[in-house]
């Protein structure tokens, strides 16, 4: 008789495992049996380079983008808003709070590229297309290097994408435009109107007269500590090269150092 292949076995242990922890949640269900077999195609396909993870901070106003055209790039959340200055040849997109998918439902279905999702925000706002890749995002802190499980979202996105590229196998990742630096008045998480302009963003009209959600940034520091350790954990290493950023919890160095040292 013929002995049933090792990932077949190993595909048969998790879905019990699924089964049997999450049947009280046909949310995660769904999720897992009609889209977490799709993101198998990320693993390690970029094992040992480097990327550049785009933030959404004013600073990236100061600096010339167009040197990102050959190198492997994430954008977040409203980073489209930068295409009518700039053909940046994204490689990746990837939002996960509700407000921004919903305002940028149609924006995000006419990427080019592949962007990634919370199922937990998405489905009823964007489309099911091609290139769109749903991920389950949770509130409960830790890293995740599996893509088929749930990630911790870490109040914010760009701790999501580290999740991601670390799957994809990168050893560098360089961070510009994570300023870590906000103008506001509230509470930490806190939904408002922005009424006006946005001047915590790299484009004026980033959240003009919008709800967003007010920034936690001591939450996200935490989450940046365990995306730090895990990285430096296991041989790899997340650089700061955002322009004059607050952030100071990864090694920093200038946009021209992070263009020499990450691979094309």
């Amino acid at each position: 008789m013929k002995r049933a292949p090792h990932n077949y076995w190993h595909w048969l242990k998790r879905t019990l495992s699924v089964c049997l922890n999450y049947y009280n949640d046909p949310l995660y269900m769904r999720w897992y049996f009609q889209h977490a077999r799709r993101l198998r195609r990320f693993k390690d396909i970029h094992k040992g380079k480097g990327c550049f993870i785009i933030g959404n901070g004013p600073s990236i106003n100061q600096m010339d983008l167009s040197l990102l055209q050959n190198y492997t790039t994430f954008g977040l959340n409203k980073i489209f808003l930068l295409f009518d200055r700039i053909d940046l040849n994204l490689s990746y997109h990837v939002a996960i709070n509700s407000y921004v998918i919903q305002q940028s439902a149609r924006q995000i279905e006419a990427l080019s590229c592949p962007s990634f999702l919370s199922y937990r925000r998405a489905p009823n706002a964007v489309r099911p297309l091609e290139h769109i890749y749903y991920l389950m995002t949770t509130g409960e802190l830790a890293f995740t290097n599996d893509l088929e499980k749930s990630l911790y979202e870490g109040y914010t996105v760009t701790y999501v994408a580290m999740q991601i590229a670390y799957y994809m196998g990168f050893s560098s990742i360089f961070l510009i435009g994570v300023d870590h630096n906000f103008q506001y008045s509230g509470r930490p998480n806190e939904k408002q109107l922005m009424q006006g302009k946005d001047p915590n963003h790299f484009d004026s009209r980033y959240f003009q007269n919008c709800e967003w959600q007010l920034p936690d940034l001591e939450a996200s520091e935490l989450a940046y500590r365990a995306a730090n350790f895990y990285f430096k954990r296991s041989g790899r290493q997340i650089y700061d090269a955002t322009v004059n950023g607050k952030l100071t919890i990864f090694p920093k160095i200038s946009f021209d150092q992070a263009l020499s040292m990450c691979s094309k």
